[in-house]
């Protein structure tokens, strides 16, 4: 995990470069028929980067997108209505058959397809009409981190040429560089406070939703840590009821409009008792680093990066094995 991990900065520059024509003319199809609005259809840690795709989409173009369930096509047997729309689906293998039926049914009832898989051969990619490739090679360990990561890269890399977006564009050549930085982050203040831990919330807000909710699987599958994500807006609204004194509160900071928001919510977290591990620049107590602000939409990647290496760490320390995860297998095929 750790390993593959590390990998990712040399991953995102050569997706960047290899599919820079077929982003283009994926981007250039959009522009030209614009979809009514979008659809992810995901699993697990793919499933995180849908979110992501939500609140990049969203913001970025304006359009609806929304995650459909699997079990809708798999076990509801319905065919939903897509005319007009955009079907993302994401995984790592392509080879779970509910996500493959999904996106056969997206395609019948109207929707452009396209896939972003790590295995292009797989057959998603084949029932596709456009395949980004994420080229993050084999990966063994069964905790995703290398794929994950490329799919949000994949995801930037298709909006900001949808959008034409000329500082998202510029952001990402910088992009490597910055996940470069964070493999060098100490992020060992989370692997003290969770050492001995049961229990934790994790927070995010926009597109730190998506890392915080791949975090709490993380800590979940490889340090067997119940942990749970909530939106920081969300918290508020009962999970709160939780922090006692020196509970575990992570926080992914964001360098956007919901920056101070979340800081507010941090603070009062803390005033609580709670024992709050922040993911931002500067200024806190308890901080976790992460590299200088890069774009407000790249930011989350060096952040979940910095996690990453820190969650493979603890996982030792808790005396496990994060790259044999109990109960779990690389390829989960599920219906």
């Amino acid at each position: 995990m750790l390993a593959e991990a590390s990998e990712t900065p040399r991953i995102v520059a050569r997706q960047f470069e290899r599919n820079a024509d077929a982003v283009a003319t994926l981007a250039e199809r959009l522009r030209a028929a614009p979809p009514r609005f979008v659809v992810t259809g995901a699993r697990g840690s793919s499933d995180h980067a849908a979110t992501f795709a939500k609140y990049l989409i969203e913001t970025r173009l304006g359009l609806v997108t929304a995650s459909a369930a699997p079990s809708v096509a798999t076990i509801y047997n319905r065919t939903l209505a897509m005319e007009g729309a955009l079907f993302i689906a994401i995984s790592q293998s392509g080879r779970s058959p509910d996500l493959i039926d999904m996106t056969e049914r997206a395609k019948a009832g109207g929707a452009l397809t396209v896939a972003l898989v790590n295995d292009s051969e797989s057959p998603l990619a084949a029932v596709c009409d456009t395949v980004l490739p994420l080229h993050a090679g084999a990966e063994t360990s069964v905790a995703a981190t290398k794929s994950y990561i490329g799919s949000l890269a994949a995801l930037l890399h298709l909006t900001a040429a949808w959008t034409g977006d000329e500082a998202l564009t510029r952001a990402l050549t910088q992009l490597p560089g910055r996940l470069e930085e964070a493999l060098d982050l100490d992020w060992s203040p989370m692997v003290d406070a969770l050492a001995d831990a049961r229990d934790l919330l994790i927070l995010g807000r926009g597109t730190n939703l998506a890392i915080a909710q791949e975090a709490a699987l993380k800590l979940k599958e490889t340090c067997g840590l119940h942990s749970e994500a909530f939106s920081a807006a969300e918290v508020m609204h009962g999970p709160v009821a939780l922090v006692g004194q020196d509970y575990p509160v992570v926080v992914f900071s964001p360098e956007d409009e919901t920056r101070a928001s979340v800081r507010e919510l941090a603070a009062t977290i803390r005033a609580q008792g709670g024992r709050v591990l922040i993911a931002e620049t500067e200024g806190a107590a308890d901080r976790l680093p992460v590299p200088r602000p890069l774009h407000p939409a790249c930011d989350s990647l060096p952040m979940i990066l910095a996690f990453y290496r820190a969650a493979a760490r603890l996982s030792v320390r808790r005396g496990l094995d994060p790259d044999e995860p109990r109960h779990l297998r690389k390829v989960t095929e599920t219906r």
